[in-house]
């Protein structure tokens, strides 16, 4: 179904007599819009494909689940934002939206070598009000057990030419063994991937699902095995971050056309969207992630609007004032200004869309395929 993205590898060939629908086959799953996926964060508003990361469950207005794992490559404090929809590649459908990330956290007890406390927290810039949240296990919901249907959700590749990944899909999976913080699937007929990581596992009666687990891990081949960390083990990880106050007003932040003369001291310095950062022992400054240091000017739809030293980056997810031209500090910096105080930054993006999108692939599907140790006296490899 729900997939693997290209690094996997193509599928071994089908044993005598197998069935003839591949079993990461699934159907599309357009009423799951508490389904999200994971992506880098966008820096330029033409020619930008999304770079899907991982998929993910949206538990309150403003929190998604996902796996820890899924932070691997950027860490806790990169640029993500989540996307809403259908439909994200090979571009955005209609319907589908995006939502900046502010915040990541991984479970402290996360294992890489083993998955073992696979999940991470994103907390959304802006709340989602028109998409019921997933309902998380309570005490009267019973726990999972083997033999159970399971609905898995995600955005993943399907090793199908004809269906690519970035479409939400759904597949059945029964569970086949428990332990006390993760359960294992095989497939019914559907299996999960690499590209579903993060993503939504159900269970229950349709019409009131419970989010049971969150995909993430599973064999080479995503044939016979999915690993999923058990949502109702994650209480004492999930309960402080959702009742987790909201942030206090930042004061008002650097003007946008002074970012290239004034330092920062902390994000709240920076106009939304921005981060600050330091680089050596240059003074800190607010920058969108993937680009240097630098100013922004008028609005703009592409490159083409904004001369032959700007491009036109993303701001905010989307807005009239979210894409801007953007012109590093060296092509904005007073010619008067001697050489040794002028800032020591490069123009430009710091890397292709392209590279970044083939270098994310290769790393999760590094991650997806670390080799599972078993649990002695158990059929469940975590």
């Amino acid at each position: 179904m729900l997939g693997c993205l290209p690094s996997c590898g193509p599928a071994a060939p089908e044993p005598s007599g197998a069935q003839t629908q591949r079993l990461v086959q699934g159907t599309d799953a357009p009423g799951d819009g508490a389904a999200v996926a994971l992506v880098a964060r966008r820096t330029r508003c033409g020619g930008e494909a999304p770079v899907l990361l991982c998929s993910g469950a949206l538990i309150a207005p403003d929190v998604v689940l996902t796996a820890a794992h899924c932070l691997s490559v950027f860490g806790e404090s990169g640029p993500y934002e989540v996307f809403l929809g259908p439909t994200l590649l090979p571009e955005p459908g209609p319907g589908g939206r995006f939502a900046r990330v502010t915040r990541a956290v991984a479970h402290p007890d996360y294992v890489p070598a083993t998955h073992a406390w696979d999940a991470a927290l994103l907390r959304l810039a802006v709340p989602v009000t028109d998409v019921p949240p997933f309902r998380l296990p309570s005490a009267g919901d019973v726990p999972v057990a083997p033999g159970d249907p399971v609905r898995a959700v995600g955005y993943g590749d399907t090793k199908d030419a004809a269906r690519s990944s970035g479409q939400r899909r759904q597949g059945l999976l029964q569970v086949t063994g428990v332990t006390a913080s993760a359960f294992q699937a095989g497939p019914a007929p559907a299996m999960t991937c690499v590209g579903d990581s993060g993503g939504p596992v159900l269970g229950g009666p349709e019409g009131n699902e419970v989010l049971q687990g969150l995909t993430v891990s599973g064999d080479v081949a995503c044939r016979t095995e999915a690993v999923q960390v058990r949502v109702d083990a994650l209480g004492e990880f999930l309960r402080p971050f959702l009742e987790e106050a909201p942030p206090p007003a930042p004061s008002a932040p650097l003007p946008l056309e002074a970012l290239c003369r004034e330092a920062c001291a902390g994000d709240a310095d920076c106009p939304s969207g921005l981060l600050c950062v330091a680089a050596g022992d240059a003074p800190a400054r607010c920058l969108l992630p993937a680009l240097q240091a630098g100013t922004y000017g008028a609005a703009c739809e592409d490159d083409a609007a904004c001369g032959a030293r700007g491009i036109c980056a993303r701001l905010e997810v989307d807005g009239d004032d979210a894409c801007r031209c953007f012109t590093p500090c060296e092509a904005t910096v007073d010619p008067t200004t001697p050489e040794m105080d002028r800032p020591d930054v490069k123009c430009g993006c710091a890397a292709s869309p392209g590279d970044l999108g083939a270098t994310l692939a290769v790393l999760l599907g590094l991650l997806w395929r670390q080799p599972h140790r078993r649990i002695p006296g158990s059929r469940f490899r975590a």
